[in-house]
């Protein structure tokens, strides 16, 4: 039968742009179903920070136009082929909307640019007419998050009587619900949607405003997110619905939580490229060289019994630093040293730098993105903090487990679903799990941790117990090829293999 044909469509993917976890998501996903046997396209906006000479003999594939309200935006496609895999990436170039310094936020406003609704009704209307010039006719359109979310809208709605795509589904991932693309009313009349669509809690209506992520969990054939326990927190719990766990519980029956990956030819400490030292299970030698030459880098003195702790991650709320905040004295008169890698909150890079001005030879803030920075922090770190407020996945704490560096985390989304609390009477357990989102108990839990790490056979066995865990891409990507024939399915068709 023929190969099932998936067009990925996704705002940012690495190695072309990132802000966040999607990048990876996008940057891995795609590679790992085409090697399942899928036919796989990889779309995404051309940024203006992207040189043409990074797209690595990318050809140009189309030049055509596409009209946004009054406004006809020109767009041009370039196709960049794999040649081991069935895998094309293909980025629409847009001087207009994405000949910008940044993906979402103005650099010089720290705001989202005012005309983002406009920007990512383009990438959508330009995909969707793009392919049709290709020629490609996908089975399966996959959508992430709000940027994309207007991909299974337009489907439905603007799509729904072309003979193009009257064989193909949608998928929509919900990769963070925090960000839903909520924009003012008087952005529906450049959908180029029908008016019933937007009426008092209609598919696309949010307390008088527009919602792309609502219209999209409304109309996508199947929804998925990103860990099996943060599907259930976004249907139950406002916490973490942030307003659409009503949505969300009438399509309960097609959602999906399929935890993220990694890309272990990039995230393992026997091939790392970006650490010094080289380890494994066989022999772990090399992260204690790791631990001693970035402790020099940063001027830091090593100790044998103190514990490094490693933070990576966006300085906001989300991410637990308001409760690191309230223990972080508490915590620095432990026998620890922290170092933190990240940018965010103007409140959260002062306190990061005036607790390294205090505890001077305890902490190090590094208010910057620095990938070498992060590989060698996961691989020299003897804990990685995550306390986060909701997680829908998290990848950090997958990489600690397989650098044998034991995460502290909250038991929430995708935190809880990978990282299992060590239990000293079994020996079983990865890291250090804790439950009530307040600073006493993230303090608790790392004094836990630091008792422990005297009892080094102890502490070598939870180490080796996330170090053997397999989170690799493989698994989730067969899970995604359920979701699609399951979409598939839902929407009349022969299931292909």
């Amino acid at each position: 039968m023929d190969k099932l044909k998936i067009v990925f469509a996704s705002p940012e993917a690495v190695p072309f742009a990132k802000t966040g976890g999607l990048a990876d998501v996008a940057g891995a996903l795609p590679r790992s179903l085409a090697s399942l046997g899928a036919d796989v396209t990889l779309i995404m906006p051309r940024y203006g920070f992207i040189p043409y000479e990074f797209l690595g003999g990318a050809t140009q594939v189309v030049d055509s136009s596409v009209r946004i309200g009054d406004s006809l935006q020109n767009y041009k496609m370039y196709q960049i082929r794999d040649r081991k895999l069935t895998l094309d990436t293909i980025l629409i170039e847009n001087d207009e909307y994405f000949n910008r310094a940044s993906l979402y936020t103005d650099p010089h406003t720290l705001k989202d640019y005012p005309d983002n609704d406009r920007r990512f009704m383009f990438f959508a209307l330009a995909v969707m007419e793009g392919l049709k010039k290709l020629g490609v006719k996908p089975d399966i359109i996959h959508a992430n998050d709000w940027q994309s979310a207007l991909l299974p809208i337009y489907l439905k709605n603007r799509y729904g009587d072309d003979p193009f795509y009257s064989a193909t589904a949608s998928v929509f991932t919900i990769h963070n619900l925090a960000y839903q693309g909520v924009f003012p009313a008087e952005s529906f009349k450049y959908l180029g949607l029908p008016d019933n669509l937007f009426y008092s809690i209609g598919p696309l209506e949010y307390y008088g405003k527009v919602n792309l992520m609502k219209g999209a969990i409304y109309f996508s054939d199947i929804i998925t997110t990103v860990s099996p326990s943060y599907a259930r927190e976004i249907q139950t719990d406002e916490e973490f619905g942030f307003g659409l766990e009503g949505v969300l519980q009438s399509r309960s029956d097609d959602l999906r939580g399929i935890l993220n990956g990694v890309d272990y030819k990039v995230w393992s400490p026997s091939r790392d490229k970006f650490a010094p030292h080289h380890y494994n299970l066989a022999n772990m030698s090399g992260k204690r060289a790791n631990k001693v030459d970035l402790l020099n880098e940063l001027d830091l003195p090593y100790r044998d019994y103190s514990l490094l702790i490693g933070m990576i991650t966006r300085l906001v709320d989300q991410k637990g630093l308001d409760i690191l905040a309230e223990v972080a004295d508490d915590l620095l008169k432990l026998d620890i040293q922290l170092v933190v890698l990240g940018t965010g909150d103007t409140k959260y890079h002062e306190l990061l730098t005036n607790l390294q001005k205090k505890y001077h030879d305890q902490v190090r803030a590094l208010l910057k993105f620095d990938n070498t920075m992060a590989h060698w922090i996961e691989a020299a770190s003897d804990l990685f903090l995550m306390p986060s407020q909701f997680e829908p996945c998290g990848l950090n704490q997958l990489y600690s487990l397989k650098y044998g560096t034991l995460p502290i985390v909250r038991a929430v989304g995708g935190l809880a679903d990978s990282v299992e609390d060590f239990n000293p009477a079994t020996g079983e357990g990865t890291g250090f799990v804790f439950k009530d989102y307040k600073g006493k108990q993230l303090l608790e839990t790392v004094k836990r941790a630091v008792s422990l790490y005297e009892r080094k056979r102890l502490w070598r066995k939870i180490m080796k117990n996330g170090m053997k865990k397999d989170f690799s891409w493989e698994r989730a990507a067969q899970d995604y090829i359920s979701a699609y024939k399951q979409a598939i399915s839902q929407k009349g068709m022969v299931t292909k293999t």
